[in-house]
């Protein structure tokens, strides 16, 4: 695979999750009749914001892959990165939605490791060159 091929696949991979989160907020809202906001649902509130902090966080990884790819790193930094924030997200949405206890204190971290690791080796790579 190429490094361009390696964030296809990782953006691939998140433009599949981010409609399986929303879905989850869509079966919600249409079995309890909530056209806008939570309702004061627990549940909804939860998969609206598994969703939201998905999708103000998966821009982010995308652009720091392709950044990284940019500068030739080797591939699999690419796949470390990509699947660490990738895993990250899925272990999220688990804890947001109950089903894995620690998942969102797991989900959060592997992203801000993914975000930290990234702003490194990118500035590792710019200062090196």
């Amino acid at each position: 695979m190429t490094l361009f091929e390696i964030v296809a696949l990782y953006a691939a991979i998140n433009l599949i999750l981010a409609p399986l989160l929303m879905l989850r907020v869509g079966k919600v809202r249409i079995g309890k009749k909530v056209n806008l906001g939570d309702g004061g649902d627990p549940d909804l509130l939860s998969r609206i914001r598994a969703h939201g902090n998905f999708a103000e966080n998966a821009p982010l990884l995308l652009i720091g892959l392709l950044c990284l790819a940019s500068l030739s790193v080797l591939p699999i930094v690419l796949h470390v990165f990509g699947a660490t924030f990738t895993l990250g997200r899925i272990f999220h949405a688990l804890g947001m939605s109950g089903a894995f206890k620690q998942g969102r204190l797991v989900g959060t971290l592997a992203t801000l490791l993914s975000y930290l690791g990234m702003a490194i080796t990118l500035l590792y790579m710019i200062v090196a060159r």
